[in-house]
């Protein structure tokens, strides 16, 4: 496959949801004709506005594409849009690449990638972390697995979305390495707001604490930009906590085939999941303060 070109590659994207929209309006901005999807059409006004041609369809999207990139919310979705009767393999032609960049199922990417190749049509499965800030400002990790050759075709796309983008290896790769991505951030989220409740029980100014151990061998990612949303009050969603529920799920079934037992995982999981009890799948990760806090008795 040719190296894509924004003059002559004919995008197709599908689900324009709290990344989507972003990754999808760097893409516009870069000079590319894009095609897109999304079950609620109100959410592409700020795409079309930009160019953007939508269709009814993810069939129709693929039709007008010689890219199409899908960014959902679940494997169900996936499997949906991309392999369902007015799905994206129904409508590519021959040489042309479909990429999700949802994260799903390692054994549904293999499925997509055994399919598309029936076609005549190459698969990745290029997963993401960054939340919506990344999504905003180009900055998003991409962890990609399937045939190679379209993943350096579409360099440039990879670096309008992110800044850092890695070949894993055959299809499912991608999705696998998002879930090691996935164990490290539960944990850590769990140990984040367990350390804020610390803080706070015991007196102390927690900004003057993040500036103490957020450039120590504590910092991190989520410690640098979801604390402060924290202490802010901030819990809308850069990373729905329903997503991360489905994700969390998804990493121990692929652990206990792996014939692993990862308690950090396990733990980080029922955090999450008596977070989501508590009515905040729509609120963003770092609501699990809320959680926590409820079961020390603690008021946020």
């Amino acid at each position: 496959m040719e190296t894509v070109h924004s003059e002559s590659t004919r995008i197709g994207w599908i689900g324009t949801g709290v990344m989507g929209r972003s990754m999808c309006m760097h893409l516009l901005k870069a000079g590319y004709k894009t095609s897109v999807f999304n079950r609620s059409p109100s959410k592409l006004s700020d795409l079309l506005s930009l160019g953007a041609v939508a269709c009814p369809s993810p069939r129709e999207v693929a039709m007008q594409s010689d890219v199409v990139f899908s960014m959902v919310g679940y494997p169900s979705d996936v499997e949906e849009v991309i392999l369902g009767p007015e799905g994206v393999l129904e409508g590519l032609a021959r040489g042309s690449v479909v990429v999700d960049m949802t994260t799903s199922r390692p054994g549904l990417a293999a499925r997509i990638a055994n399919e598309s190749s029936a076609r005549g049509v190459m698969a990745l499965d290029a997963p993401v972390s960054g939340g919506d800030v990344g999504a905003r400002e180009a900055r998003l990790s991409i962890m990609v697995g399937g045939v190679e050759a379209a993943f350096d075709a579409l360099m440039p796309i990879w670096g309008l979305m992110g800044a850092t983008y890695v070949f894993h290896g055959p299809a499912g790769c991608g999705q696998h390495a998002k879930m090691v991505n996935q164990i490290l951030i539960g944990s850590s989220m769990v140990g984040i707001c367990e350390a804020i409740l610390y803080a706070k029980q015991a007196g102390l100014d927690a900004e003057r604490v993040l500036k103490s151990v957020s450039s120590g061998a504590a910092g991190s990612w989520s410690l640098s930009n979801l604390t402060p949303r924290i202490l802010k009050g901030d819990f809308a969603p850069g990373f729905f906590v329903d997503h991360f529920v489905k994700d969390l799920a998804i990493a121990i079934e692929e652990a206990e085939k792996l014939g692993l037992h990862l308690p950090g995982l396990s733990n980080a999981k029922k955090a999450y999941d008596s977070l989501q009890a508590m009515g905040h799948g729509q609120s963003g990760t770092q609501s699990l303060i809320l959680s926590l806090a409820k079961q020390n008795g603690i008021d946020w």
